[in-house]
């Protein structure tokens, strides 16, 4: 479904519920596609069984963790 975005401003509850029952809601402007509705889904975290039983495990693994996003925090294409 592509819904323009005054459109979805009036419908959020609605379109909200539909894309958390796995509907794909794309909100558009001027008929351009610009972001998809999708469902919350936790990332889960990894743990190296190596430091499984490390005291400092959780230390370690968010030392190693890394958000992709910080990769364009920066960019011009967010712009």
């Amino acid at each position: 479904m592509i819904i323009n975005l005054s459109e979805a401003k009036t419908h959020l509850s609605e379109l909200v519920q539909l894309a958390y029952q796995g509907e794909e809601i794309i909100i558009a402007k001027n008929n351009l596609p610009l972001v998809e509705l999708v469902a919350y889904h936790p990332k889960s975290k990894v743990i190296l069984g190596l430091f499984e039983n490390h005291p400092e495990r959780d230390a370690l693994n968010d030392a190693l963790a890394i958000d992709i996003s910080d990769l364009w925090e920066d960019s011009e294409i967010l712009s």
